[in-house]
């Protein structure tokens, strides 16, 4: 899939409808700056809004997905209903790696808290030993964050 491809699709077909991002916005309970991420390409519409946006543009999940209208027949009910199944595990699995990667944070960070504590003595190991300490706080300061925005994100 082609974001980019995938969004000026989106745009033609909203401009085909005469509708206004906002209108479309309107229409599928989403904010007129969700609409330009997704005609910019920067990102795809949630599984649970995919239908109702096909439904709102007049295409089906098979020509969203391939950024263009298609001459053949639409895929049938199962192939569209596999189609969102598939959406919303990438979606899915795109949430769990973000959380993979926060949790990993808070933990490299805890472990250059460790390590911290085991160099010192001279001025230079004293210097390593703060520097340990601020980067591990600075990296489980990130993971902690990096989860906080995933826990509120939609």
């Amino acid at each position: 899939m082609e974001q980019t491809k995938i969004g000026s699709f989106i745009a033609q077909k909203r401009k085909e409808k005469n509708l206004t991002q906002s209108q479309l916005a309107a229409k599928l309970g989403v904010s007129d700056k969700t609409v330009s991420k997704w005609e910019r390409g920067k990102c795809m519409p949630d599984y649970s809004i995919a239908e109702a946006l096909c439904a709102a543009l007049g295409i089906t999940l098979a020509e969203l997905f391939a950024g263009e209208a298609k001459d053949t027949e639409s895929p049938r009910t199962s192939d569209e209903q596999q189609m969102l199944d598939m959406l919303e595990r990438v979606q899915r699995l795109e949430k769990q790696k973000q959380v993979l990667q926060a949790a990993l944070l808070v933990l490299l960070g805890m472990a250059l808290l460790a390590v911290s504590h085991t160099v010192g003595g001279t001025p230079v190991q004293d210097f390593l030993s703060g520097a340990l300490l601020g980067i591990g706080v600075g990296t489980m300061l990130a993971g902690v964050v990096l989860a906080v925005i995933r826990a509120f994100a939609k």
